[in-house]
């Protein structure tokens, strides 16, 4: 069986082993793939396994023996799948591997904007501690969370762990959810998308991407936040209408921003978000600890190998 990684390098930049899929078949791993390559590197490939490379209609039907593609991701939208159905293709996805580490980065954003670490610790190895007057000094506002109010929008494996933490923190968290409230854990409240944006102290981002969830957060309902209120999305960039969130920092009508995603990544150098005040991205790593990265391989692996002993598990093109 002849296997092909189109780009690699984002699960595996040399941390990890690729031996559970060599013992799988023959194995070639590229780092990256552009679209003018990939015909001549999936020539006679049966698997072929993918993270970003897209993967068309047209590429399917010039490569007749593809049988499988695995997408080393949750997320699938870069294969076509109506055209790997109607091919007979299977197409599986990973399915849960980050969530631990994704609730954790959005508690990085958060205690960031709250607590300033990193700024402190950075002026503080310029002297600034040194030369202060007074035993402590600070000169951002600080927040405790402990009775604040957090609002998680999509209550799927990641909201709910990271209404978990919020929980610990002594936060009251607010779901905004297709699930019944009597479906939701013990504490946490049901209420509706504009209400939760309306009285939250943080709002995370947790749903998926469709037409109705695209720029949600835009104009109207920022208008609707505390001017205090902190946002995170670690969930899918086009969430958020870009220039709506960088007006209401710059005006200063929210508190701040947390982002891991946007809505072209890598960022384009013109985005309005890089110099916005009070907003802080980190370059869409809340998946890629080596514990969630290790996960991932070990289903692909598990995947790939349940098809090749003829029983599929993980397959989004039914």
């Amino acid at each position: 069986m002849k296997i092909i990684v189109l780009d690699g390098y984002g699960l595996n930049p040399g941390d990890l082993s690729w031996s559970g899929m060599e013992a799988l078949g023959e194995l070639t791993v590229y780092d990256r793939t552009s679209p003018s390559e990939l015909l001549a590197r999936s020539e006679g490939a049966e698997v072929l396994i993918t993270n970003k490379t897209l993967i068309t209609a047209d590429d399917m039907a010039a490569l007749p023996q593809l049988k499988y593609i695995g997408v080393l991701a949750t997320g699938y939208n870069v294969v076509d799948i109506e055209a790997a159905k109607a091919r007979g293709i299977i197409v599986t996805n990973i399915p849960a591997y980050s969530t631990s580490s994704v609730a954790q980065m959005v508690f990085a954003h958060i205690l960031n904007i709250t607590q300033r670490v990193g700024h402190y610790a950075e002026d503080n190895a310029k002297g600034r501690w040194t030369e202060s007057v007074d035993f402590c000094y600070w000169d951002t506002n600080l927040m405790e969370l402990d009775g604040k109010k957090m609002g998680i929008v999509g209550f799927g494996n990641i909201g709910k762990a990271t209404a978990r933490i919020a929980q610990a923190f002594g936060m009251e968290v607010l779901v905004y959810t297709s699930k019944e409230q009597h479906e939701l854990p013990e504490g946490m409240k049901k209420t509706s998308l504009d209400a939760l944006f309306a009285e939250c102290d943080v709002v995370s981002l947790h749903c998926p991407l469709t037409p109705d969830t695209k720029e949600m957060v835009n104009a109207e309902r920022l208008k609707l936040m505390k001017p205090n209120a902190i946002l995170i999305n670690t969930g899918r960039g086009p969430l958020i209408n870009e220039q709506d969130l960088a007006d209401a920092l710059n005006e200063g009508r929210i508190g701040a921003v947390g982002l891991d995603v946007l809505s072209v990544e890598p960022s384009v150098k013109n985005n309005l978000l890089l110099g916005a005040k009070n907003c802080f991205i980190t370059p869409h790593i809340a998946w890629a600890t080596k514990e969630a990265r290790t996960r991932l391989m070990d289903i692909a692996v598990g995947n790939l190998k349940a098809y090749q002993e003829g029983h599929i598990i993980n397959n989004v093109a039914k």
